[in-house]
């Protein structure tokens, strides 16, 4: 029976990371993995869905750019170029990524796993024991009672795989998966409504920046239905028809399900082992132990954000934590966010209502900083803001952000929630010019009583 330090279950970011770092300290390690190593980021959701928002991001520059001075014609869109240039990405990555699993003596084992002991493993009819046993297995992509995933209803597993530009869409939830496809349909020619049953787009998002979303969209001509909820859809020779609550309909040539993922975690037989779980979700401490000694979980099968970097870090805390170097967590609500749609939402920390739930209206202070006077956002002609959200005299508990690759900034954003600095602290700081990233540098000399580029 093959034998390793640690024993990990999938292939995506948790379990990849935690490979790597448990490697790097001299661990054995066995992988196991039923699918492409690395999971749904690499082939079927960040980086594809990032492939397809830049080549939107291309159409819209040709179609735009007669305002910059530069004469080109926009003539439409090759969806097989266009998936050319998005699998010659994901096979760049994932030939990377292979070779750095073999370097580091990683034993990689391809087929269908399952639990079938405290710590063991059972592949292709051989088993696989750890002293240490790692879960991290993903998610899949969630439909609602009753509505079938087949034919022009489709989740993103089969939007990825278009090879035509659809003339119409709806798109049924309006999170993050939800809005960056509608956000890729409409700059490839669709005509794309979202309909999302809470009041909002983005809707874990603070209000600000949903609320700025929303105008964004329909000033790009994308439109929405909130607040009320589906009822059902029925497919026909000629598409879709999709029926709210309310009795309202909606016709299209295809219907797009992004209501959420899952924990795949059905028949890998965590339960029938003891593994503590609620509703799918394995249950796991602050330090990612399970109820079972030595075995632990990690990124999307374990309650919280669904994120690959919270995987990803996820896995490098495991391997530390098995290597006795007592890493520190990082809470959910300190993982910072980032929807890459235009504009781009990214955020980290508390949502100025959270704050306010949490620590009382009079103990918050709040300041949004305006992109238009920033040069940079003025050069790339984008609209939006940073906001601040402060525990009055204290430090900054949550930065939130819209425009055009405003999620290039969350790396700041993150290190000053996380390390609790106040706005003096950052406003001291320089930020070069012309960036946008001066905008975070203004935000906070405004916040700290002293605003430059902004009125006080």
């Amino acid at each position: 029976m093959p034998q390793a330090d640690l024993v990990i279950l999938g292939g995506g970011s948790g379990s990849y990371a935690c490979a790597l770092r448990a490697a790097e300290l001299g661990k054995s390690v066995i992988l196991i993995d039923a699918d492409k190593l690395g999971g749904t980021c690499l082939h079927r959701g960040c980086i594809p869905t990032k492939a397809l928002l830049h080549a939107a991001e291309v159409a819209d520059s040709t179609r735009e750019s007669e305002a910059f001075g530069v004469n080109a014609t926009f003539e439409g869109i090759d969806m097989p170029q266009v998936n050319k240039y998005r699998d010659g990405v994901v096979g760049r990555l994932y030939k990377g990524l292979q070779g750095l699993i073999k370097s580091r003596g990683v034993t990689l084992v391809e087929g269908y796993g399952r639990m079938i002991g405290p710590k063991t493993i059972e592949v292709n009819g051989e088993q696989y024991t750890g002293e240490n046993l790692v879960l991290a297995t993903g998610s899949y992509a969630k439909t609602i009672p009753g509505l079938e995933i087949s034919g022009c209803i489709m989740t993103s597993d089969q939007a990825l795989t278009l090879d035509y530009v659809p003339a119409k869409v709806i798109v049924l939830g309006g999170g993050v998966i939800g809005v960056e496809f509608a956000s890729v349909w409409k700059s490839f020619g669709s005509e794309v409504t979202i309909i999302e049953g809470l009041p909002h787009l983005v809707p874990n998002e603070d209000e600000a920046c949903s609320k700025a979303l929303e105008r964004a969209f329909k000033k790009r001509g994308i439109d929405f239905s909130l607040g009320v909820r589906f009822a059902s859809a029925t497919q026909s020779d000629s598409g879709v028809q999709v029926t709210l609550e309310d009795g309202k309909t909606y016709d299209a040539d295809l219907l797009l399900v992004a209501v959420g993922r899952g924990p795949k975690t059905d028949g890998m037989g965590y339960e029938e082992q003891g593994v503590a779980m609620d509703r799918g979700w394995v249950l796991v401490d602050e330090r990612l132990h399970t109820n079972l000694p030595g075995v632990y979980a990690v990124g999307d099968i374990t309650p919280g954000l669904q994120l690959a970097h919270r995987g990803f870090q996820h896995g490098i805390f495991v391997a530390e934590e098995i290597g006795g170097l007592d890493p520190m967590p990082i809470p959910d609500v300190n993982i910072p966010r980032v929807t890459y749609c235009e504009p781009e939402v990214a955020s980290v920390g508390l949502t100025e209502a959270e704050a306010i739930e949490q620590h009382g209206k009079d103990a918050i202070t709040s300041y949004e900083y305006n992109l238009g006077g920033n040069g940079k956002s003025q050069i790339l002609a984008t609209a939006g803001f940073i906001k601040l959200v402060q525990l009055t005299d204290g430090p900054v508990i949550g930065v939130h952000m819209v425009g055009s690759r405003m999620g290039e900034q969350i790396g700041e954003a993150q290190l000053i929630v996380n390390w609790e600095a106040h706005p003096s602290d950052v406003a001291t700081l320089l930020h070069a010019h012309p960036t946008q990233n001066e905008a975070m540098g203004e935000a906070h000399l405004a916040l700290a009583g002293k605003p430059l580029h902004a009125h006080s």
